[in-house]
């Protein structure tokens, strides 16, 4: 019993200590609200951390800072503060922090989103970026995911003719995976008639909530041993079960590989290569897994998710839902079929996209960074091992930089050119400067196809009792925003 007292009261003063000399060491340090003692505002976060930050700034100002636990945390939500965090001083925030709930799958250093920003890191980027996101590496294996569009409308139309409504964030969720998995491995994760896709579509939200919870582990770090939440075990069964399948792809391919059969020309013999040829990559059949993981992740669950949201605010707004299939059908004709060739005509269905992850960014307070010395940005210092946040939700919803943000009209894109390449820092959907997501072409390309072929094959209704006006749009927030109600639509043929 006698431990026990002690151990509490040496923790105490721990905490306490840091307390003091954080208050201490916080001049010139960005505004913020006052937070409690040990816990500092981790109170305040709630279950929408996004929108309680966001509420936050508009007292606080564009750049404030908040203790949780006893990690400091600045969090930028304007344009300007952004551009300075993401391009000019991108160099002090090349490296992030790793939440205990990723640090729990295999191999987290060889991750492209969470590893650090050295040497090594770069090197894998540029393999990603010069050779596996390139124009023309993803126009060789555009056939693949044509045919996957083609499975999910002629599986619609199976329902289309029963009028069933159709879980509109499953089908995408499986599609998205399938057209993931022939880019990556030139085959399919979900089967045809889609059943298998629950499982994987939990698999992978566990991940991205996980990753998204206020883990206490991660804000008092001397308490990471003893997994107080049970965030850690809870998510590396799902880890685990993705690494299960890689491997089983893998070996089926390097197999093939020496057996010399012909090379696919996918990304995993890309990945292979570069295994072989010892370039300075550090890629081996271990640590390409990792890699491969993020791409799933990024490519099926973020996509799928944008996806239904785009489709939850066209059945909230018929007119640009009906102006969206003109446009489809009077560039792709009655008789045609979507093809990815198609998207630079359809001016309008890029807007809806552009729209869409405006008001629904995937990853709404993008992924975290940390300051790798003390910076100044907008006046303020940022000291050395604080956590940076931006509020791309907070952004692209802010009045001051966008006419009416709370309305969906993807006519302001048609307006603009600002673009989600990591320019317009009004609009960082995929990010900016050097940990901008480099999958953001393959990204576009998948959800402005999936879109337009929804829109080509089918008109859409909401079930019955279901209005425009009465569909639920309320978020639930992971490290990913998706909706908290799953949509369910009608596919009518014709």
């Amino acid at each position: 019993m006698e431990l026990h007292i002690l151990l509490l009261f040496v923790t105490l003063l721990v905490l306490i200590t840091r307390f003091i000399l954080n208050r201490h060491g916080s001049k010139n340090q960005p505004p913020g609200p006052t937070g409690l003692p040990i816990i500092g505002n981790l109170h305040q976060l709630g279950p929408k951390p996004h929108c309680t930050l966001s509420s936050l700034a508009q007292t606080y100002g564009p750049i404030m800072s908040l203790r949780l636990g006893s990690v400091t945390v600045v969090v930028a939500s304007s344009p300007g503060t952004a551009q300075e965090i993401l391009q000019k001083n991108d160099q002090a925030f090349a490296s992030r922090p790793i939440p205990e709930s990723v640090a729990a799958q295999p191999n987290v250093g060889d991750t492209l989103a969470w590893a650090p920003g050295d040497s090594r890191w770069r090197n894998r980027r540029r393999v990603c970026t010069t050779q596996i996101f390139t124009a023309q590496r993803l126009d060789l294996l555009q056939h693949l995911r044509h045919r996957k569009v083609q499975e999910v409308v002629q599986h619609l139309r199976k329902q289309a003719s029963n009028g069933t409504a159709v879980d509109i964030g499953e089908v995408a969720f499986a599609t998205m995976l399938n057209l993931m998995s022939n880019t990556v491995f030139s085959e399919d994760l979900v089967d045809p008639a889609f059943e298998s896709a629950g499982e994987l579509k939990e698999v992978v939200w566990r991940i991205m909530e996980d990753a998204g919870k206020v883990n206490i582990s991660d804000y008092f770090p001397f308490l990471k041993w003893l997994d107080l939440q049970g965030v850690k075990r809870h998510v590396r069964v799902s880890y685990v079960r993705l690494h299960d399948i890689f491997d089983r792809m893998i070996l089926t391919r390097v197999e093939e590989r020496e057996s010399s059969r012909v090379a696919k020309g996918d990304f995993l013999d890309v990945l292979l290569d570069h295994c072989q040829q010892g370039d300075g990559s550090d890629f081996t059949v271990q640590t390409i897994k990792p890699l491969i993981l993020d791409l799933f992740i990024a490519g099926s669950d973020t996509s799928g998710s944008t996806t239904e949201w785009a489709m939850a605010e066209l059945l909230r707004n018929p007119k640009v839902m009906q102006r969206g299939r003109e446009e489809v059908i009077k560039v792709i004709g009655t008789s045609n079929e979507v093809k990815e060739s198609d998207i630079p005509k359809l001016g309008y269905i890029q807007a809806i996209v552009k729209e869409t992850l405006r008001l629904h960014p995937p990853v709404p307070l993008l992924l975290p960074y940390v300051a790798g010395h003390d910076v100044e940005v907008s006046g303020y210092t940022i000291r050395k091992g604080n956590q940076v946040l931006v509020n791309a939700w907070s952004i692209g919803r802010n009045p001051h930089f966008w006419e009416d943000p709370l309305l969906f009209e993807p006519e302001r894109f048609l307006r603009s050119n600002v673009d989600f390449k990591g320019r317009d820092f009004e609009y960082l959907p995929f990010g900016a400067g050097r940990r901008i997501c480099p999958g953001f072409p393959l990204a576009n390309r998948m959800i402005t196809l999936m879109l337009a072929a929804f829109l080509h094959s089918f008109q859409w209704s909401l079930p019955q009792g279901v209005t425009p006006q009465t569909l639920d749009m309320t978020e639930q927030y992971g490290i990913t925003l998706k909706k908290l109600s799953p949509l369910r639509a009608i596919p009518i043929s014709g």
